[in-house]
């Protein structure tokens, strides 16, 4: 969906902080793409693009600032939000998933959540929701935006100094950082024989229409 390249050389440091920001604090930023993005910035930095030291502030600054203002966001509207009706940009599916997620493995989420699309963007709110305490939640916040938005954009700045002309080798090296990003996912929601289930009906739906 995005031309990653050249959405990180147009929007620059302000451009990336909100694609960032939306992201973690947005709840209709769940289709950004966090994770490519912060990597490939690390690699243009590497080619000289981008500063790096600007690069790894901003994006952890919006990083931190984007969950708390989802925490706010859930610890203010927070049942409201389960009331509210699907659209194109808000799928209560997504909340509830995060829900789940939360109640399994508590003040981690903070942290592994991260690394996981759709479940990043609605974990801060959920902690909201649950009435995390605010401090206990910065805590874990900032150690999973200092892992997450100053980790992935250093590999990336590493290799990009390591490995020669990685521009190369850059729409691979996305693909298989989304690939892990999602596979957690998947794997959840194949797990249960009624997700497996569901998948299966909705797969026999779609080739019937076709």
């Amino acid at each position: 969906m995005f031309d990653l390249e050249t959405l990180i050389k147009t929007g620059g440091y302000l451009g990336l902080f909100a694609i960032i920001f939306a992201e973690t604090g947005l709840l209709v930023g769940f289709f950004l793409p966090g994770d490519s993005l912060l990597f490939t910035a690390g690699i243009l930095a590497s080619q000289g693009y981008l500063n790096i030291a600007i690069l790894l502030a901003t994006f952890f600054a919006a990083a931190v600032l984007g969950d708390n203002t989802g925490y706010f966001i859930g610890h203010k509207f927070g049942k409201k939000l389960f009331r509210k009706e699907d659209s194109l940009l808000f799928h209560k599916e997504h909340l509830a998933r995060a829900k789940n997620f939360y109640e399994k493995h508590g003040r981690k989420t903070i942290i592994i959540a991260r690394f996981m699309p759709i479940i990043r963007t609605f974990s801060a709110v959920v902690a909201g929701i649950g009435d995390m305490p605010y401090l206990t939640f910065l805590t874990f916040d900032v150690v999973g935006g200092f892992l997450w938005a100053v980790g992935i954009p250093l590999l990336g700045y590493f290799l990009g100094n390591v490995i020669p002309d990685i521009d190369k080798f850059l729409l691979p090296i996305i693909a298989l950082i989304i690939f892990f990003s999602v596979f957690p996912g998947l794997r959840a929601m194949l797990k249960t024989k009624e997700q497996r289930e569901k998948i299966l009906v909705i797969l026999k739906s779609l080739s019937r229409k076709n």
